[in-house]
C-alpha cells in the first residue's frame, strides 16, 4: 500500500461514509470493521481497487492507533457505540 496516496481527506471521509458491500460485516461502515477481519484480508488478500485500498487504510489506522482521527468526520448518529457495561442491582 502506498501510504501517501491512500492517506487523503477523501479516503478518510470514505471510511466513515461507505459500507462493506459483502461478507460477514456487510453494511458496516469501513471504519467500524473489526481489526481481526481486516487482518484476515491482509493474510488472504485485499479486494482489488478502491475497496481494497480503503480496507488497507482502515487496518493501518487500527494498527497505529489513530482511528480517533475519524471521529470528527462522522455524523452524530454514526459515532461508535460504547460497549455496555454490566449493571448489577441489589434488592
Amino acid at each position: 500500500m502506498d501510504q501517501p496516496s491512500v492517506l487523503t481527506p477523501e479516503n478518510l471521509y470514505a471510511l466513515v461514509t461507505e459500507t462493506m458491500p459483502f461478507g460477514k460485516y456487510q453494511g458496516f461502515l469501513l471504519a467500524d470493521l473489526p481489526e481481526e477481519y481486516l487482518l484476515w484480508f491482509d493474510k488472504q488478500g485485499f479486494p482489488k481497487g478502491r475497496l481494497g485500498e480503503l480496507l488497507q487504510l482502515s487496518l493501518l489506522l487500527h494498527i497505529d492507533g489513530s482511528r480517533k482521527i475519524l471521529d470528527p468526520l462522522r455524523l452524530p448518529q454514526q459515532a461508535p457505540k460504547a460497549k455496555k457495561s454490566a449493571v448489577i442491582k441489589f434488592d
